[in-house]
């Protein structure tokens, strides 16, 4: 499947990309994470949130073929 991910403030920062194609067999939001964390390690020591198509979603949530993931910061609301 092709995944495209966007980070999102100090996680382009880390990653040094705002946004990439991946190709991957993964299927689960916890495996993508632990793909990505290998690819960039700085991930390990940050804290952020996974939106799939612009909806919040845990890490047992299963991706979709062509679905748009995006890692955002801590945020604060008000």
């Amino acid at each position: 499947m092709q995944l495209t991910i966007k980070y999102f403030g100090m996680l382009a920062e880390t990653t040094k990309v705002s946004e990439e194609k991946l190709h991957t067999d993964t299927c689960t939001v916890a495996q993508l994470v632990e793909k990505l964390k290998q690819q960039y390690p700085k991930l390990n020591d940050t804290d952020f949130k996974i939106a799939i198509d612009q909806q919040l979603v845990g890490l047992n949530h299963n991706i979709s073929t062509e679905a748009e993931v995006a890692l955002l910061p801590p945020f604060a609301g008000g």
